[in-house]
């Protein structure tokens, strides 16, 4: 059992397109040109009109199904949540059309390596799929069209987000401003005796019994290292003696936090049901919060406040053109978010 839990944050970045995304695009249609679905070569359902950008029903649809595939592995999610990756959907192919316009006014040029690296990656990627070969010649073009916007896009958040330096007085503010990001947490050095249970036969009255039975040894001065090296069936802390060395808040599963917040230094607690098992913890030691000098996080108080500024800036960009840019939007295919009327909308915006 790790009752360490995990908070790292991953950041998912947007892979290469799939074979089945590709065929399914507008650019890949023939001769590069949007086709309805009857014969007579008409557009197809128009999402969106962003300026003078089309961005068609069947694009949203592609990525919205490649997003839900991420998203929702693991089955058929809320209706709430399908409305409201539909909104975030929509948002980002608007978004991603304005900032493309801005890249070009701005008269940026893709990055030819860039290009080439990721063409690169997604043939070497599809190098055995019959399919990828059957395609190769005709959608290499549309790949590369897809990956210069793209660059132009990241050229453009590269120089949006490169704020300058702030100078001294601008640094104490940001520094005064934000002292909990510069506050050490709050530390407790925690040991835990953890009797699990096998999940395919529970049995919680033998185990809590047990439990009981060593926390009397316990309080009646039984050494709780040797108890937790004989007894717990913690993988990653038996062989120190049930120490899981400082945590910090976030660190333990919520009710095993809710029980060491309760302790003093030195104290053991009841035993504890968890979904592993019984566990009893002692808080060996409780460091308290310690809010570290201006002059030792200078340095990364610059780096915070170019990244709070630089995100800021972003922001205010997408902002300034959704604003000054016409956008009109059928929302008539969406879900509708909780507690709202359901209902079409020919746009966002008409100018």
């Amino acid at each position: 059992m790790k009752l360490k839990s995990n908070r790292n944050i991953t950041r998912l970045a947007l892979t290469a397109l799939s074979i089945g995304a590709l065929l399914g695009s507008d650019a890949f249609a023939a001769d590069a040109k949007p086709t309805g679905n009857g014969t007579d070569g008409s557009m197809p359902p128009v999402f969106a009109k962003v300026g003078k950008t089309i961005i068609t029903q069947r694009e949203f649809d592609g990525e919205f199904a490649e997003a839900s595939r991420n998203r929702f592995y693991h089955g058929k999610p809320p209706e709430a949540e399908v409305a409201a990756l539909q909104r975030e959907i929509g948002d980002k192919l608007i978004n991603r059309v304005l900032l493309l316009n801005e890249a070009r006014r701005l008269k940026l040029k893709p990055d030819s390596d860039f290009v080439n690296q990721k063409l690169e990656m997604y043939e070497q990627k599809n190098a055995n799929n019959p399919q990828w070969q059957n395609i190769r010649d005709r959608a290499l073009p549309v790949l590369t069209k897809r990956f210069q916007e793209e660059s132009l896009r990241n050229k453009l958040e590269q120089r949006v987000r490169n704020v300058p330096a702030p100078n001294e007085k601008k640094l104490r503010a940001y520094y005064t401003a934000h002292l909990d990001k510069f506050t050490e947490p709050e530390q407790l050095r925690v040991s835990v005796i953890l009797l699990k249970i096998d999940p395919s036969a529970p049995d919680y009255d033998t185990a809590r019994k047990k439990g009981e039975d060593l926390l009397k040894q316990l309080r009646a001065g039984a050494d709780f290292a040797e108890l937790a090296t004989l007894y717990s069936g913690d993988a990653d802390t038996v062989e120190q003696g049930g120490d899981m060395g400082y945590l910090h808040a976030g660190m333990l599963p919520e009710l095993a936090q809710e029980v060491v917040n309760k302790l003093k230094p030195g104290e053991i607690s009841e035993v504890t049901g968890l979904m592993e098992g019984m566990a009893i913890f002692k808080l060996t030691a409780r460091n308290e919060s310690k809010l570290s000098s201006f002059e030792t996080v200078k340095q990364r108080a610059g780096e915070l406040y170019r990244a709070d500024e630089g995100e800021r800036a972003w922001k205010s960009l997408i902002a300034k053109l959704r604003k000054n840019t016409a956008i009109k939007v059928d929302e008539s295919r969406f879900l509708p978010l909780p507690n709202t009327v359901s209902k079409s909308t020919e746009g966002q915006k008409t100018k």
